[in-house]
């Protein structure tokens, strides 16, 4: 397995060092989106075309990544980001709105991240699995952060008098299989219905969890 090489320093070109190894190492990500999230896909793609397709040399590639893994980990990890981002600025707008108009913002900035290139959602749902026991374990740690958000809308909610009080981990978990199970099929073109149909199908399920029969909102 070749190593990683030392970068250059010093400033060239008007950039640090910092500053050029951080644009090499956008270039990498936004070529492995190009390839791995549409043709050929990860496994498909090796060193020196994901380096041709960043415009940069195989020598500069194992100045910043070890192995076509890391990249893969690593753009898995910058597609979470660019959705978390989303959710959080939704929540943060949708702070004193009811639960379902806050639970449709959030889903709908979900969804919508996503969807604006569904070769994140190739990325998210389909690349990763199966590569290693390594990126297994970061799908699954990134999973159990969606896990925990819901949760803590489901507790939030609650306290407001707005769902049933009970621990939700279990519900959660379960959910996030439907959200990703369903936003990857309608990528695919499996499912015949608008963004807007499959957050508010979404919505539905959540609510149905938050607000089991013969539970009323409080107050």
């Amino acid at each position: 397995m070749p190593g990683r090489l030392r970068a250059p320093t010093g400033r060239y070109g008007g950039k640090t060092a910092e500053e050029r190894q951080a644009e090499r190492r956008r270039r990498f990500l936004d070529a492995a989106l190009r390839l791995f999230g549409d043709t050929p896909g990860f496994r498909a793609t090796t060193v020196a075309a994901l380096s041709e397709a960043a415009g940069l040399s195989t020598r500069q590639f194992y100045e910043e990544f070890r192995t076509l893994e890391d990249v893969l980990a690593a753009l898995h990890l910058q597609v979470n980001d660019w959705a978390e981002a989303a959710v959080v600025e939704a929540a943060a707008d949708a702070a004193d709105l009811p639960l379902v108009e806050r639970a449709t913002a959030i889903f709908r900035a979900y969804a919508g991240n996503l969807a604006a290139d569904p070769r994140r959602i190739r990325i998210t749902f389909v690349e990763i699995i199966g590569v290693s026991p390594r990126l297994e374990e970061q799908r699954l740690a990134r999973r159990a952060g969606w896990v925990d958000l819901i949760c803590a809308e489901a507790r939030a909610a609650a306290a407001r008098g707005e769902a049933a009080p009970r621990d939700y981990r279990l519900a959660a978990t379960g959910f996030i299989g439907s959200v990703n199970g369903l936003l990857h099929d309608w990528s695919a073109g499996w499912v015949d219905a608008t963004l807007d149909e499959v957050v508010d199908e979404l919505v539905r399920q959540l609510l149905g969890i938050l607000r089991p029969p013969g539970w009323s909102p409080q107050g």
